[in-house]
């Protein structure tokens, strides 16, 4: 029994679901930057200058991936991150800063971050960081293994 070509492209294919990536950084350069990186990647990317515009995304979306920038030692991107991983706690998480702060960097490894670095990431860096954080994740979510 054949199958034709037309009930094989009509058939739902949950792998086939876009990668969507939440991008916050409030500075317009880097979220054009990364934001771009991530769409050459494969990503769907929801980018937001600020952590409110981004917590109501998540209202309505289902994120993947979220990358977020620590702009200061206050870590102002805490309840973003809590929320992002309340709702999925396997949903990789990474903060992006301009200046390492080791408070900062502690508290977004307990939270559940699973990584932290000094911006910028190259083209190269974010291909390693996503292929090696983002795609295991999906593999996992989608009940395949690597």
């Amino acid at each position: 029994m054949t199958r034709s070509a037309d009930s094989e492209l009509s058939r739902p294919n949950f792998f086939s679901r876009l990668r969507r990536a939440l991008l916050v950084d409030h500075d317009a350069g880097d979220l054009q930057y990364y934001s771009a990186l991530l769409r050459g990647l494969g990503y769907v990317v929801h980018s937001f200058a600020t952590y409110r515009e981004a917590e109501r995304c998540l209202e309505c979306e289902v994120i993947d991936f979220v990358i977020v920038n620590q702009g200061s030692p206050a870590f102002e991107a805490r309840e973003l991150v809590e929320r992002v991983l309340a709702r999925n706690r396997r949903t990789p998480v990474v903060v992006l800063t301009h200046c390492l702060d080791m408070g900062c960097y502690l508290e977004a490894m307990q939270l559940g971050a699973v990584d932290y670095f000094e911006k910028p990431l190259s083209p190269a860096d974010l291909e390693h960081l996503v292929t090696t954080v983002g795609s295991p994740h999906l593999r996992e979510m989608h009940g395949q293994t690597a």
